[in-house]
């Protein structure tokens, strides 16, 4: 061995013991420190954790007291009109209805006329009884009594034509009793007959009765023969019978 093998060994040693002195704070002693290293790459993110419980129900609170009803709000404006929609599909065909009351409008008519044998004398008070029947298809009118019978209440038109011989003429058209229009012809003997008409408008109820009346005992030259009639007519010309039980 040289004199400097001993030497260097315990150079050697030396320097051993210094850097074998443990760390503090991961920081090396000056005689070890190193340039800084470079950054570690960033961690993975970690699983998701468990769901956690649910918390407890509270408990139902007590109801509270009904408040006050508030005050009635003002009206809002109009709106708008909005546009007009599409018109529809024609609706389906409906049922025919029931037949509607008294299709057929009501009638009522007639006319008769005196017999030879009828004509004369008269008398004061009574219906004159027009015999012979020229028309009186719904039966209104009774030659057996003169009188017409009102069936459709309405108003009725009736007219008395009278051949006027041998005697002045005055006679009354009545109804229900009363006189409702009088008729009056002089005669002053001539050689032919005169002729005295007369007519009137009337509004009737089911049950009224119009008939020809003679106005004095003196006065009754009512005359019928082949040649020349005297005549009583009557006619429905419209009626309200929509107003009467008759057609219920």
């Amino acid at each position: 061995m040289t004199p400097l093998q001993p030497w260097t060994l315990a150079l050697l040693f030396v320097l051993l013991v210094n850097c074998s002195y443990p760390l503090d704070d991961n920081k090396i002693p000056s005689v070890c420190t190193g340039s800084p290293g470079i950054p570690g790459s960033s961690g993975l993110n970690g699983s998701p954790g468990q769901p956690g419980r649910d918390g407890r129900d509270g408990r139902d609170g007590q109801v509270g007291e009904r408040g006050e009803r508030g005050e009635r709000g003002e009206p809002g404006h109009p709106g708008e009109r909005g546009l007009t929609g599409d018109r529809g599909d024609p609706g389906e065909k409906g049922q025919m209805g029931p037949p509607g009351e008294c299709a057929v409008a009501p009638k009522s008519a007639f006319s008769a006329k005196l017999s030879e044998s009828r004509s004369s004398p008269q008398a004061v008070g009574e219906a004159v009884r027009f015999n012979k029947i020229v028309l009186n298809e719904q039966g209104d009118y009774n030659p057996e009594t003169g009188r017409f019978t009102c069936r459709v209440p309405g108003v009725y038109y009736f007219s008395v034509h009278a051949t006027v011989y041998h005697s002045s003429l005055l006679f009354d058209l009545m109804k229900n009793g009363n006189v409702v229009a009088s008729y009056f012809q002089f005669f002053g003997n001539w050689s032919k007959p005169a002729s005295l008409s007369g007519g009137t408008l009337m509004h009737l109820i089911p049950g009224d009765q119009v008939w020809v009346q003679m106005g004095m005992q003196e006065y009754t030259g009512f005359f019928s023969s082949s040649k020349t009639d005297s005549t009583f007519t009557g006619f429905l010309v419209y009626s309200d019978w929509k107003n009467s039980a008759v057609f219920a």
